[in-house]
Order: C-alpha cells, then sequence, then structure tokens
C-alpha cells in the first residue's frame, strides 16, 4: 500500500497548500463616471483621487479565493471640466467619501501557489457584492453644503422621487495580477469597477422642478442648488419647466477603485506548517 499512502499524501499536501489566509492593504487611486464627469460615457482623469484598503483573503485552491475588503476612496465632478457649453452653463459640481464594504471571489489564472514559489505569478478575474456609503457636497457661497438633504430635484414633494439613501449596493468587477516575492509575502496590482444601485452619487439623476415650485416645496437652497445656470451666465436664477432633463437616469453611477497591494500569507493553519507539512495521517494501512 505504499503507493496509495504517497498518492495520498501528495493529494492532501496538494491540496492544503492551497487553503490559507492571507492579509493586506491596498494603496492607489479612485475615480468615478456619471452625470458630472465631463462627458458620461467617459472618466475625467483629473477628477482621480487617493484610495485606500485592507482586506483578507481565504485561498480556497490555487486557482480560487474568497475576498472581504474595506475601502476607502473620493469621488468628484464638475461641468465646468466639460468641454459641451451647454454641459459647462449647467454649472453643477459635487464631491463625496465612497465607503466600501465588498465581498469578492477570485478566480486565477493560470493559478497561483506561493509556497515554494511553484506559482508565484498570476492574473486573477474578481467579482462580487458591495455594501457601499456615500454623502454628496458642493461649495455654495464659499461654504461646504451636504446636497442629499436639500433636495434639489424635489425628492420627498408630491409627484417627484423618494429622498435616496446614503447607504447603497455595488457590483464590483475587475482584473488584477499578483506575485509572490516568497512563501509569506506577496505584491499585486488590481484595477476594478463598480456599477452603484443608485444614480445618486453625484446628486443628480432626472429632472429640475420649476424654481417657484421647488422654492415653496423645499425651500431656498434647493431651490438655489438645483439649477446653477444664472450663476455662470451671471444673471437671477434660470427658471425652466418642471421636467426639463437636468440629469440621465437610463444608468446608475459607476466608480473606479484601482491601485497597489501588499500581503501576508498564514501558511501556518493548523493543516500545514510554515513549509507546507502535511498533519494529517493519510488512512491508508500498509501491508
Amino acid at each position: 500500500m505504499k503507493k496509495c499512502i504517497w498518492l495520498v499524501l501528495f493529494l492532501t499536501s496538494t491540496a492544503l497548500r492551497g487553503q490559507y489566509f492571507e492579509a493586506g492593504i491596498l494603496a492607489g487611486v479612485s475615480n468615478y463616471m456619471g452625470d458630472l464627469s465631463a462627458n458620461s460615457s467617459k472618466v475625467y482623469l483629473g477628477e482621480t483621487h487617493f484610495a485606500a484598503g485592507v482586506f483578507a483573503r481565504y485561498n480556497i485552491h490555487n486557482f480560487a479565493s474568497v475576498k472581504l475588503g474595506l475601502s476607502y476612496g473620493k469621488l468628484s465632478g464638475k461641468d465646468a471640466n466639460a468641454s459641451d457649453p451647454v454641459i459647462r452653463q449647467r454649472n453643477l459640481s459635487f464631491e463625496t467619501p465612497i465607503y466600501e464594504l465588498a465581498l469578492t471571489g477570485e478566480f486565477n489564472l493560470p493559478g497561483f501557489q506561493p509556497y515554494n514559489l511553484e506559482q508565484p505569478l498570476s492574473a486573477y478575474l474578481f467579482g462580487g457584492f458591495a455594501v457601499i456609503h456615500f454623502n454628496p457636497s458642493t461649495r455654495y457661497l464659499g461654504q461646504k453644503v451636504l446636497l442629499a438633504p436639500v433636495g434639489t430635484e424635489g425628492q420627498g414633494l408630491p409627484g417627484r422621487f423618494p429622498r435616496y439613501k446614503l447607504f447603497d449596493f455595488s457590483i464590483p468587477l475587475g482584473i488584477g495580477v499578483k506575485y509572490a516575492l516568497n512563501d509569506t509575502w506577496n505584491i499585486g496590482l488590481e484595477l476594478g469597477g463598480r456599477r452603484a444601485f443608485t444614480d445618486y452619487l453625484d446628486d443628480v439623476s432626472t429632472t429640475y422642478m420649476a424654481y417657484d415650485e421647488l422654492l415653496a416645496g423645499n425651500g431656498p437652497l434647493a431651490a438655489e442648488l438645483s439649477n446653477r445656470t444664472g450663476e455662470f451666465l451671471g444673471t437671477p436664477p434660470v427658471n425652466v419647466p418642471t421636467g426639463t432633463p437636468r440629469g440621465d437616469n437610463r444608468g446608475a453611477d459607476l466608480y473606479f477603485i484601482g491601485g497597489i497591494s501588499i500581503s501576508y500569507n498564514f501558511m501556518d493553519n493548523g493543516l500545514v506548517g510554515s513549509r507546507g507539512r502535511v498533519r494529517r495521517k493519510s488512512g491508508c494501512k500498509t501491508d
């Protein structure tokens, strides 16, 4: 039965070496694509900001892992960046912190195994589900104004949309590459896009309300911040009919987080020692 013993030892050792915990940090950048990204179908690189995160990864196999990550970034945009004069005249702007708690699955190609640098380099694809927190603001008369309570599109009024919540969800999808420096330390590069379940990361989504109606419903601050064309033109507030497009709500906002990571492998997990020694008996009998 010696062949049986060696076969079981080999298969068990290979499987267990693929099962270990990993923890790390990420430093990089964040950006957004939406109604205020100069061109709603493109990312404006001038609004790129610092982002950071921490994560824990459970490596199930050389080819698969599950990661729980907490990330922070900043998103911003303004019509002043647009080349289209009509968009520039709209004169809206925003910025928001973005906090993300994400659970993702990763698929390694061609496979990743840092033990003895057996497979030290691998690309990977990832996808999952995230909870996000955001809180858009703008500048008005030199002061920072939080936009969610204001109701710039008449949120909360009869016949309008309800006020949006500051906690929502997103779907992270992306690619990365990682490299094992040795048995315990890895470096990586990752870029992921997230489709939010909300179109209000930038406080712009649907249509204007007429100035007088919004003034009566949500107050003077809402009326002033809903339509800022008058500030751009140097005129009194511009009044447009209720229902005039302010944003494009045919799709939710997107945001992106990417960066460089460094992580540590906790290889000694009670099943596999720090050098990958198997601690289970094979269960085969000898002759």
